[in-house]
Parts: C-alpha cells; sequence; structure tokens
C-alpha cells in the first residue's frame, strides 16, 4: 500500500512539473510571438544588466523557430517579414547605415520601456538624471550632445564646439608649454552647469537607449560622434600601453613627493578632428582595452572586406555613408587603433572650400583648368582637403566626358553627387592591383581619368604614361611638399618600374605630361587654404632668352599665390598652356577664359 502511495506521488510531482514546465514555455513564447512583451519588475537596474537583458531578448527574437508557436499563416508570413528585417538591420547597423540604427535603437527602447520596465522612477538608478551631482562628465556629455543633436541634427556636435569655442588652442599643464587642441573634464562641467534642466522621461530613455545600443551594437563612446558632420574621429593613438609597465619621465615619483597626474591609458584614447583641427576629447574613455578592441574589430566591417588578424594587422575600408575606414591592431601596431575619416560631400563646392579675399580669382582659375582639359596634380599634406577640393573640380569638367575613378579605398562616391553622369570607379583589393585596375580602365571609354591618391611606383609609373595616350586629361592627388618633389618623385617612380633607364629622359617624360599643380595647405589653427597654383613649363617649351644657362628640364611658375589671407595673381600663364586649354572650350567659355586671363595679368589671349 504505501508503496503504491509513492508510486503516486511519484506521478503527481511528475505530472505538476511538466505542467509547470509547458506553461513556462508557453508565456515565454507568447511573449516572444505576441505585440507586447511581458513586464519583469525584479529585474536590476544597472547599464550592464540592461546590456545583458536586451543581447538575449533580440537573440531570441531572431533565433527562435517560429513554427513552434502555432500560429496562423498570416501571423506565421508577418512574423517571419518582421524577424527578417530585424536580422538586416541589427547586421547593417554596424556599417554606418542610420536608418538600421533608428530601426534597432526603436527595437531597443521598447525593450526597456515595455519589457524590462523602465519607468519615471527606476531610470534614475541606470543614469543619476535626478542628481546632477552624481553624473559623470561622460553622462554630462551624452546629455548635452543629445540635445544638440535633437535641435541641430548632423550639426548638433559643430553648434556646441563652437557656441563654446571648444576648438580654441589652450595650455594643458600635462602636455608642457606649447599650445594643444583639447575639450577636457572641466570644459564640459561648466558648459553643462549653464545648460542643465531637468530632463522628460522620453529623453531620459533615448538617452539610456542609446547607451544600451553603443555598447552592443554600436561604437562606444564614438558612437554618436562618427554621425555627426566633422572631419573624422580617432581612438587608441595615445596613452600609455596596457602591458608596457612603464611610466613617461614626467609621472616618475619625484623628490619633493609632489602630486603628479597619472598617466593616460591607452583605452582613453578619442581625438576628433574638426575643422583641419586634430582635437583631444580627454573626458572620454573607452573603459578598457576590451572595449576598443571590441569596436576596431567592428568598424570596418562593411561589405566583407577580409578579416583583421596578426598576420594581416590592418584593414582599410569605407563605410556605408562613405566613410574612410582604417584599423591596426598588434604586432603590426603597437595598439588597437582606428581612423574614421569622413567627408563632407554637401559642402563639396569651390564657393565652400575656398574662402579670403579673391578667393573668385582662385576658384575661376580651377574651373578653366577642368574646362581647359589641364592634367592636374592636388598636393598636400594629410587632412590639408584633397579629396574634398577634387570632388568639388568634378562639377566643372564637362558633363558629355565619361569618367574614370581608380582609389585604393572608395572616398571620393562621386556617382551619389553626380548622378546623371557617365562614372566608375574602380578600386584595389586583395586580388586586384592598383595597376591592374588601371589596365582594365583604359579599356572603358574614359575619357577622364580620376585617381583618387598615387601612393605607389606601379601606380605613378601607370599614370604618366596613360596621361600620354590614354585619356584628355587626368587628375590625382599626391602628398608632395613642393612642386619640385612631386616631379622628383614621378620620375623616381618610373625609374624603380624599369619604365626608363635614363634619369634626364624619364624626368623630361614626366614633365611633358604634367601642366599644374594645385598645393593645399592646413596652418597650425586648421585654416585651409591653397598655398599656390604651379605652372609646369618644360624647358623645350622655353624660348632662347628665357633658356639661357638653364639647367633644370623644367620651370615652375606659380600662377597664384596666398599671401596672409590674400590671393595674388603672380607669374601669366604661358602661351602653349592658354592656346591648348581654349582649344578645348566651348565657344562661350573661350571668351570668358580671354576676359579672365586679362582682367589678372593684363594678357591677352
Amino acid at each position: 500500500m504505501l508503496f503504491e502511495n509513492g508510486i503516486n506521488m511519484t506521478l503527481i510531482i511528475i505530472v505538476l512539473l511538466i505542467l509547470g514546465v509547458l506553461l513556462f514555455a508557453r508565456h515565454r513564447r507568447a511573449a516572444l510571438a505576441g505585440n507586447d512583451i511581458a513586464v519583469n519588475h525584479s529585474q536590476e537596474h544597472t547599464l550592464s544588466a540592461l546590456i545583458q537583458y536586451v543581447k538575449d531578448q533580440l537573440h531570441d527574437m531572431s533565433h527562435s523557430r517560429l513554427s513552434d508557436y502555432g500560429l496562423n499563416e498570416e501571423e506565421y508570413r508577418r512574423r517571419i517579414a518582421k524577424r527578417t528585417e530585424l536580422r538586416q538591420a541589427l547586421k547593417g547597423c554596424i556599417s554606418g547605415d542610420v536608418m538600421d540604427k533608428r530601426y534597432v535603437k526603436d527595437f531597443i527602447a521598447g525593450l526597456l520601456h515595455k519589457g524590462y520596465g523602465l519607468n519615471e522612477t527606476n531610470i534614475n538608478q541606470i543614469i543619476p538624471f535626478d542628481q546632477e551631482e552624481r553624473l559623470t562628465t561622460g553622462e554630462q556629455f551624452d546629455i548635452l550632445l543629445y540635445r544638440y543633436i535633437s535641435e541641430y541634427g548632423r550639426d548638433g556636435l559643430s553648434m556646441l564646439i563652437d557656441t563654446y569655442d571648444l576648438a580654441a588652442p589652450k595650455l594643458i599643464e600635462t602636455d608642457g608649454d606649447s599650445l594643444s587642441y583639447a575639450i577636457t573634464d572641466h570644459d564640459i562641467q561648466q558648459i553643462f552647469r549653464q545648460e542643465y534642466r531637468p530632463l522628460t522621461f522620453e529623453e531620459k530613455l533615448d538617452i539610456v537607449t542609446q547607451k544600451v545600443y553603443q555598447h552592443y551594437k554600436g561604437f562606444s563612446v564614438i558612437d554618436e560622434i562618427r554621425d555627426q558632420r566633422v572631419d573624422g574621429v580617432s581612438g587608441g593613438v595615445s596613452g600609455v600601453l596596457e602591458d608596457s609597465g612603464q611610466l613617461t619621465p614626467r609621472y616618475m615619483p619625484n623628490p619633493k613627493d609632489e602630486v603628479v597626474e597619472p598617466p593616460a591609458k591607452g583605452w582613453e584614447s578619442v581625438w576628433l578632428f574638426y575643422k583641419g583641427k586634430s582635437i583631444h576629447l580627454s573626458f572620454l574613455s573607452f573603459g578598457s582595452v576590451r572595449e576598443l578592441k571590441r569596436v576596431c574589430q567592428n568598424i570596418y566591417k562593411y561589405n566583407h572586406p577580409g578579416q583583421l588578424s596578426e598576420a594581416n594587422g590592418y584593414k582599410v575600408n569605407e563605410m556605408k555613408d562613405g566613410s574612410r575606414i582604417v584599423v591596426v591592431r598588434p604586432p603590426f601596431a603597437e595598439s588597437w587603433a582606428f581612423f574614421v575619416r569622413k567627408f563632407d560631400v554637401q559642402n563639396a563646392t569651390l564657393e565652400q572650400l575656398i574662402r579670403g579675399d579673391q578667393s573668385a580669382m582662385v576658384i575661376e582659375m580651377l574651373v578653366y583648368l577642368m574646362k581647359g582639359a589641364r592634367i592636374t596634380s592636388i598636393t598636400g599634406a594629410q587632412g590639408s582637403g584633397k579629396t574634398t577640393l577634387l570632388m568639388a573640380l568634378v562639377k566643372h569638367i564637362y558633363a558629355s566626358y565619361t569618367l574614370r575613378v581608380q582609389e585604393m579605398a572608395s572616398e571620393l562616391h562621386l556617382r551619389e553627387i553626380y548622378s546623371r553622369r557617365n562614372i566608375l570607379s574602380f578600386r584595389e583589393t586583395e586580388n586586384v592591383s592598383g595597376q591592374q585596375g588601371l589596365d582594365v580602365q583604359k579599356k572603358t571609354d574614359g575619357t577622364v581619368n580620376i585617381l583618387g591618391e598615387v601612393a605607389t611606383d606601379e601606380v605613378a609609373a601607370w599614370m604618366i604614361q596613360m596621361a600620354q595616350v590614354a585619356s584628355l586629361f587626368t587628375i590625382f592627388t599626391h602628398h608632395a611638399k613642393t612642386f619640385r618633389d612631386l616631379i622628383y618623385s614621378l620620375r623616381n617612380s618610373l625609374l624603380k618600374t624599369g619604365v626608363f633607364q635614363n634619369e634626364v629622359i624619364a624626368e623630361e617624360q614626366v614633365v611633358s605630361v604634367i601642366n599644374f599643380d594645385i598645393h593645399l595647405k592646413r596652418d597650425a589653427e586648421g585654416q585651409r587654404y591653397i598655398e599656390r597654383i604651379t605652372e609646369c613649363v618644360p624647358v623645350a617649351d622655353l624660348s632662347e632668352e628665357e633658356d639661357h644657362n638653364q639647367r633644370y628640364t623644367f620651370i615652375a611658375r606659380n600662377i597664384i599665390e596666398y599671401h596672409d589671407g590674400v590671393y595674388v595673381a603672380v607669374h601669366p600663364l604661358s602661351t602653349k598652356n592658354k592656346i591648348e586649354m581654349q582649344e578645348q572650350m566651348t565657344t562661350q567659355d573661350r571668351v570668358s577664359f580671354e576676359r579672365f586671363v586679362h582682367t589678372y595679368w593684363g594678357q591677352a589671349v
């Protein structure tokens, strides 16, 4: 009897357990499949708990088997479509797609509010919105940036920086006696005190949602900054290395036992490139090497460019919005680091780029170089604005011409700017070199060849040959500091690649190809300007009087120079270039060009 009672009790317990499991599974499936998400009021109210909750929920929603839910056909199809949309957004949001990012953030906000149960009270446990004095500098910045973005959109960060003159040079104690560009904790705290006001629950939820998103799918503390209209942002490029075990001399203990500031860590490294200035956002930190590494491993992934590894220690790619991405890692680099370079397509016009007295003269000169089909180089240091100027110049090439573009990484995106023109771009890949790309390019009926950057000997040599026979004219960028450096660099490329063996003949070939050089400069305060426009005049084209005792193969004549904020007309154009430019122009442009030359140089064409 006792034995039978024991069996019955065991069966009852088993049945109850099975019923409990079934009820739990049904409740969970209903939560996942239904429009509403069950609220759990027993959750821990910390940012890390929110992040883990969102990860778990989105994983379940994007990987669960809907066939187990007993849905009717219409509901099943709706759920499949919704899950597919979510999966695509989760993949696209890390590629610079703002719409996918917005979709994922809206989804997260719904999870936090309806599922996690965030409300007016407990949201302050995540970030102490109700206690101003407890907010960290980073949290204060998040609130400030959120408010400025809400009002000014992609210009929010620019407005914040310009309103409080944060891009001005300042003396930082740890930087010695020299001025540097930095936005410090003190700057943010002071601005926050001036602008603080209570936030609504919706605003708090938006800010918390962004915090969760940037540590889950986004790019940590630079996530919102990257979306702003700035020149670029980088990370991992300063601070003491994690495993170095060393202190720099200024941080070593001193005999007076003075209190010294500890060295910055490698993950406390966020730099903003803004209006030509590299500004240290010293109040921001990735928090750990692990978080910096996560950003580096994700930010370059658009269009599957291959794996960043110890064997392949760098990647150059672009994001969906056209930003150029460079990522490096050890052992190739001393630390994990990334560089995001943005190109302001909206402001890629000559009128926007060229300012100062007599800027109209410079703009007209550049326009006529394009209409006159001159082979033109754009030189200057990194960050001087070469790519943006090249974008703007394309507008003034006759629309009937076909354009072929070769780049190391896609940066120009000319078809997005000039969508109705015949433009095709090529880029280097792991399997197709720049020279191979140029070989193909010459078979694609291109009238104008554009090289994003002449960075290798092979491409430089090919460019010289191509400019001689394969197209009407060529535009390219180069990092040469002077015009003479440009000529010699291209000459040496011809020699290194074996195209020519004689130095003089190689130089003569380069000189016969290059017509003009536009040299850009960025001063210590970040101002960009055209330092000079130089015409290359081969010695063979000079008269006997001009060629007297000439030892060089060319003369570099500055047509226009920049002096103390004023553009000045210097030497007149050579007769040969004037005639050849007119031959390429329409009748109307030819007349305007004659008037232009006479106005500034007093010449008759």
